[in-house]
C-alpha cells in the first residue's frame, strides 16, 4: 500500500532476563501513551540498529546491554507515519531502571504478555515469542 507519510526505521530491544522480558508502558505525554512495548527508538543517520538500541534503551532506561542477535522486522502502518521496527533478542548487561519515556514497567513472562495492551507494532512479536 502506498502512503504519502514519512517512514521510521525504528529498534525493538526484546531484553531478556532469566525467562522475563522486560516491556514498558508509553508515558502519559507520549505518542501511544498507555500502550505497552519493547523499549527502543528511531534509528539516527549513521547509526547501526545495534547502536541505536544501546544508545536508546540507555536514554530510556538507564540500562546497559548487550545485543545478541536480530529477530526478526515488521512494518506497520499507523494514521501519520509508517515504521519499519527491528527486533533484536537482548541481554541485561547493568543498571538500575530509570524511567524517562515511560511510566511503568515489568519484567513479564512470555506466555503472559498478550495481557498487556500492547503497541499494535509490537504485536506480531510477541505472538512469535509465544511460538518458539
Amino acid at each position: 500500500m502506498k502512503t504519502n507519510f514519512p517512514t521510521y526505521i525504528v529498534t525493538a530491544a526484546i531484553i531478556q532476563k532469566g525467562n522475563k522480558i522486560l516491556i514498558a508502558r508509553r508515558a502519559p505525554n507520549k505518542h501511544l501513551s498507555g500502550y505497552w512495548e519493547f523499549p527502543g527508538g528511531k534509528i539516527e543517520e549513521g547509526e547501526t540498529p545495534e547502536d541505536c538500541l544501546k544508545r536508546e534503551i540507555m536514554e530510556e532506561l538507564g540500562l546497559e546491554i548487550n545485543v545478541r542477535s536480530f529477530f526478526m522486522e515488521n512494518e506497520h502502518i499507523y494514521s501519520d507515519k509508517k515504521i519499519i521496527l527491528k527486533a533484536y533478542l537482548c541481554e541485561l548487561i547493568s543498571g538500575k531502571i530509570q524511567l524517562n519515556d515511560h511510566d511503568l514497567f515489568e519484567w513479564s513472562e512470555v506466555s503472559d504478555l498478550e495481557n498487556y495492551k500492547l503497541a499494535p507494532a509490537d504485536i506480531p512479536f510477541v505472538k512469535a515469542l509465544n511460538n518458539e
